[in-house]
């Protein structure tokens, strides 16, 4: 587990040996104070009067000194220092070194901004991960980072939120990147269960509570939809409830609601060979509900959090849903199953249902839900898709703030026409163009009691070829959405919503 710290020490001309290696951040303007000649500040002295120090974002100069804080010293520029240049440049970097060193050190060469801080973290935290879990030969990766900053004490605050969000992340990620057979519903219960234990500090009650549901119970539920994914696998279902009680117990919650389809095969209608195993990462928006509880653990804000996953495997086989069957859903609309591959909207819709008896303030699931949105939005952006401005301009916000960038789509009623059904309430797919969109309307027609907003994270949520692994997004976005609800809470609703057509409660 990577750990972090944040100090004021100058270690540029420290002769005291800490750390393996060391990152000097150079922004444009950069002023380096050399108090006495010593250690790495006395090389860097001599590179800045030959000029050999570049401020360019990535251009770096490597080089090793004895006697100093760290042997091996790389000064990276980082241009204007934006966050997401910072993140570029230090995630390179880190990723490169990953492998061979353990305890890293990061200096700025002038005084940071929080912005500036997170990013760093965040681009230590994403660059030196080694994924671990069913690799026993892989190295350890970088495990203690020391943060070096002027103004250290002025960004304290900052450091804290930037160390929850990258403890939220890694967590997120150690868990989407866990091949199916060691990431089951099962596994993924019992994951809640163990983060809430230590969320409580081993106490048997606390901030934090979970309830994880068995096959029967969901059963019990009415959750047809969801059951229709599950029925298909050997592996029974599992409906996870995560809450975190930050404020008064009346106070409502912000509810999260995560796909958790473990491992995806398409069901009967099944996908192509290639590529299939990166399957195993369709519980990415689960793995970011996780994640964000992980992140509230280390912070624990004074609001009322929920976590909602639906877990299931979607397989074929002889019990498996065909396409043409109907199911029915919790709330008692009827859905005709016309492609099995799009089940995780059949989990989603029955968890979004039960999201009702929280009396929520606004609901936000996340899913891996359409290659549509990849297609739109490549992996820069997740969609997002809402109706209710003022969740939208919450949600961009705190997606821009945290460097976790979203984008919103349009949600025309036009988009859901073709979704209707001669044997059901609705279809569970429209025609084939605009297909993330169609989507987003077929969640939007289980969201009627409360503000709503879908994060399609199909890109974001993991990258694929030489660095293939998931990302552990959005798990700042999320968690700024959080922090910034404490500090200016929104009512997203001006009127009493509409009453759903919910069969049991």
């Amino acid at each position: 587990m990577m750990t972090f710290s944040l100090t004021s020490t100058d270690f540029l001309t420290s002769t005291k040996p800490q750390y393996e290696a060391v990152l000097v951040l150079l922004q444009d303007g950069f002023s380096l104070s050399v108090k006495k000649s010593a250690g790495i500040a006395a090389v860097l002295a001599q590179a800045e009067a030959q000029k050999h120090l570049q401020t360019a974002v990535g251009k770096s100069l490597q080089f090793y000194v004895p006697y100093a804080v760290a042997p091996r010293v790389c000064a990276l520029g980082i241009g204007q220092g934006r966050a997401a240049d910072i993140e570029k440049a230090v995630k390179g970097v880190v990723r490169g070194m990953a492998s061979e060193v353990t305890k890293l050190a990061i200096v700025f060469a002038q005084e940071a901004t929080p912005e500036q801080l997170s990013a760093a973290v965040q681009a230590v935290a994403a660059g030196g991960y080694i994924y671990q879990a069913t690799k026993p030969s892989a190295k350890k990766g970088v495990q203690k980072v020391a943060v070096s900053v002027p103004n250290a004490s002025a960004l304290k605050t900052a450091f804290a939120q930037a160390q929850a969000t990258a403890a939220g992340v890694a967590f997120a990620r150690e868990w989407a990147n866990r091949p199916g057979n060691h990431a089951t519903p099962r596994l993924l219960g019992e994951a809640a269960q163990a983060l809430v234990q230590d969320a409580n500090g081993g106490k048997a009650k606390g901030a934090f509570s979970v309830e994880v549901l068995d096959e029967k119970k969901i059963e019990k539920l009415g959750m047809g939809a969801f059951l229709s994914v599950a029925r298909g696998s050997e592996e029974p279902p599992r409906f996870i409830v995560l809450q975190y009680q930050g404020a008064a117990k009346n106070a409502a919650p912000y509810v999260f609601v995560g796909k958790g389809v473990t491992f995806d095969t398409g069901g009967i209608s099944l996908k192509p060979g290639a590529a299939m195993d990166e399957m195993k990462f369709d519980m990415g928006g689960a793995a970011s509900v996780l994640g964000l509880f992980e992140a509230l653990r280390h912070v624990q804000p004074k609001v009322n959090v929920v976590g909602l996953i639906p877990a299931t495997e979607n397989m074929p086989s002889g019990k498996a849903t065909k396409p043409g069957d109907v199911v029915t859903s919790m709330s008692g609309q009827t859905i005709e199953v016309l492609n099995t591959d799009a089940e995780g909207r059949l989990i989603l819709c029955d968890a979004l249902t039960y999201a009702e008896r929280f009396k929520p303030q606004a609901v936000v699931d996340i899913a891996t839900l359409t290659g549509n949105i990849v297609m739109a939005l490549g992996s820069l952006r997740a969609g997002l898709f809402t109706q209710n401005d003022k969740l939208a301009q919450q949600l961009q916000h705190a997606a821009d703030q945290a460097n976790d960038l979203c984008w919103r789509m349009p949600m025309d009623d036009a988009y859901g026409v073709d979704l209707k059904s001669n044997f059901a309430d609705m279809g569970n797919i429209a025609g084939p163009k605009a297909g993330g969109i169609s989507a987003a309307k077929f969640l939007e027609k289980f969201t009627q009691a409360y503000p709503w907003a879908h994060l399609d994270i199909a890109g974001a949520a993991w990258d694929s070829g030489a660095h293939k692994g998931a990302t552990g997004r959005p798990v700042p976005l999320l968690l700024q959405f959080v922090l910034n609800m404490e500090k200016a809470p929104i009512a997203f609703v001006d009127e009493p919503v509409k009453k759903t057509r919910s069969r049991r409660k």
